[in-house]
């Protein structure tokens, strides 16, 4: 009984269940469990526990022994390959990582490959290359309490990755808050008129200045870049009003700029006006001074010839004047002392030779020859009291 027990006949039986693996000409489907605990005994084999026992013969020796823990094993493998595997992380050249373990910060990575535990580490990725822009829009009260509407926009960049995911929550609707409030307070310090014409660069660095003051305090981690007053323009209730007030004041800049073009020509020929006369009162100061020095040097040398012949000089120079007198006179009244008769010498005509009027062709030679003579003789009648007292009257009017 124990004999028959520990061994299978061989028979039909054995036949039949030797065609059922797939010896004979009925070939069925492959055995899944035979397949798995073939590949359960190469699992022990690696982990160093026993195969399969079996003789030559086609009889099982006895049944495999199985290790409970080696599937434990190759899960954790598995599993410590992925974990590991999934730990590399790529950090873009315009990026930041934040690495967070446990949710505390650590490190911040720059670009490159770098790798992580996951799990314990968190690594959030910053982009601080790319420049974000924020509007803000709305109606303000200035100083002089009119009512402006304001379009700003800015431009930042994120400058500190842990900061702008740590120290503030949601630092670009901070952002937009702080820069509703710098603008309401800068809006607040000017009037009207300047925010609407030459305020508005001003305007737009106060705002940039104070909001960049704000970021800084709040450190938020955000840089300004710049700060654009896009528009300033009144209510739509009194747009037409302020525009007639803007041409107005452009037609009184308009004529203010052509009144002071007329008053710079007026100006640059009244110089020239000036110039002209100050040259003209230069050349006739040389003019005089140059005449009065001449007349001084023929003064001295007529001295010297007056000092060696007073006589023949004083006659000369009596000749002279009355030469130059007459000369500008067109008749010259002669006096001949007891003579009652005047005589009227029409000397113009005279110098023009007779090509004057018909009365001085009518006088004769023979006349003038006489009227000549007879100057000549008073002349030489005269007294010496008189030569002298014409000789003084003369020097007196020189």
């Amino acid at each position: 009984m124990e004999r028959r027990g520990g061994r299978r006949p061989s028979g039909n039986g054995g036949d039949d269940g030797g065609n059922n693996r797939g010896g004979g000409n009925n070939q069925g489907p492959p055995d899944l469990d035979e397949a798995l605990k073939k590949f359960q005994d190469k699992i022990n084999r690696l982990f160093g526990g026993r195969g399969k026992r079996g003789g030559s013969g086609g009889g099982d020796g006895g049944g495999s022994k199985r290790n409970p823990f080696v599937l434990p094993v190759l899960v954790v493998i598995v599993a410590a390959v992925v974990w590991a595997g999934s730990g590399f992380h790529l950090i873009d050249q315009s990026e930041r990582g934040v690495v967070f373990r446990f949710g505390k910060y650590t490190t911040t990575l720059n670009p490159g490959l770098h790798w992580n535990p996951p799990i314990v580490d968190q690594v959030k990725n910053v982009n601080v290359t790319s420049i974000r822009s924020a509007n803000q829009t709305d109606s303000m009260l200035t100083s002089d309490e009119n009512i402006v509407r304001v379009s700003v926009s800015t431009q930042y960049v994120v400058s500190d990755a842990h900061a702008f995911l740590v120290n503030v929550n949601e630092p670009e609707m901070t952002l937009q808050n702080a820069m509703d409030s710098a603008l309401r307070q800068e809006v607040g310090n000017m009037q009207l008129q300047q925010i609407l014409t030459t305020g508005r660069d001003r305007l737009g660095q106060r705002v940039f200045d104070r909001l960049s003051a704000y970021m800084e305090a709040y450190g938020t981690g955000l840089r300004l870049q710049t700060v654009n007053v896009e528009s300033t323009a009144p209510p739509d209730q009194v747009q037409n009003a302020f525009d007639d007030v803007i041409r107005a004041r452009e037609e009184r800049q308009r004529s203010i700029n052509q009144a002071n073009a007329y008053s710079q020509a007026v100006v640059l020929e009244a110089k020239g006006q000036k110039q002209r006369l100050v040259e003209e009162a230069q050349g006739y100061k040389a003019a005089a001074v140059a005449d009065a020095t001449g007349q001084t040097n023929r003064f001295n040398s007529l001295l010297g010839e007056y000092q060696q012949a007073p006589q023949v000089t004083r006659e000369r120079l009596y000749l002279e004047t009355i030469s130059q007198v007459l000369s500008q006179t067109p008749k010259a009244l002669v006096d001949l002392g007891d003579s009652s008769a005047v005589t009227v010498l029409p000397l113009n005509q005279m110098q023009a030779g007779g090509n004057g009027s018909s009365d001085a062709s009518k006088m004769s030679m023979q006349q003038l020859e006489q009227i000549s003579r007879e100057v000549v003789d008073h002349m030489n009648s005269s007294s010496n009291s008189q030569q002298q007292t014409r000789s003084s009257s003369l020097r007196e009017g020189r």
